[in-house]
């Protein structure tokens, strides 16, 4: 039996650089169709109960993915957030962003998904300067998945250096802002886990 997963969320959701879902999308940034630089292949191999449907737009930030919750998660199974880095390069507050967030989630609830949310990544073409303001929003989210019951998908620590913290290894990365194919394998291997209904309130 197929296991539906839509994923909502920026260019990390959807691949980039290595594959975007949309073709357009490929065209207008220059885009590979490498369905291995995507996290949900990896979690799929993993588990071929799993079916994506990768709902990632390069570039969006937390309010614009929020606004495509519904149309992604209709008639999936599960739903994973991922999302809060362009609000911090668009200096958008973390506060707003976490706010969005946990309010995906709880429209998510509404909808009667179950729903994940995962952290944002370290950022090397953005170190240092975005370093605080991206723990700070990771400690918002960790706090939004205790509070609100739904599992945290460690993207960041599964992909920190742990000889250069803030950063990604240079092996995982292919352009310092995204992962590479071996950091999308790890994401999907590792730090992606099912969410199951969330806990009641």
């Amino acid at each position: 039996m197929k296991i539906v997963v839509a994923a909502l969320g920026d260019s990390i959701t959807a691949g980039s650089p290595g594959f975007d879902p949309d073709p357009d999308q490929r065209a207008l940034h220059g885009f590979d169709a490498d369905q291995e630089s995507q996290w949900e292949y990896w979690a799929a191999a993993k588990d071929p109960r799993l079916e994506f449907r990768n709902c990632g737009v390069y570039g969006e930030r937390t309010d614009e993915i929020a606004a495509r919750l519904d149309v992604c998660g209709d008639g999936a199974d599960a739903l994973v957030v991922q999302g809060g880095i362009n609000d911090i390069a668009q200096g958008r507050s973390v506060e707003e962003a976490a706010a969005t967030l946990r309010s995906m989630v709880r429209r998510a609830r509404e909808l009667d998904l179950p729903v994940a949310l995962a952290d944002v990544l370290p950022w090397n073409n953005g170190y240092p300067d975005a370093e605080a303001e991206i723990r700070r929003l990771n400690d918002l989210i960790a706090q939004i998945c205790v509070q609100e019951g739904v599992p945290l998908l460690p993207f960041h620590d599964t992909l920190e250096d742990p000889d250069a913290p803030g950063r990604m290894r240079p092996e995982w990365t292919s352009d310092g802002d995204h992962p590479s194919v071996e950091g999308y394998r790890l994401l999907g291997e590792r730090a992606f886990h099912l969410p199951q209904k969330a806990k009641s309130e």
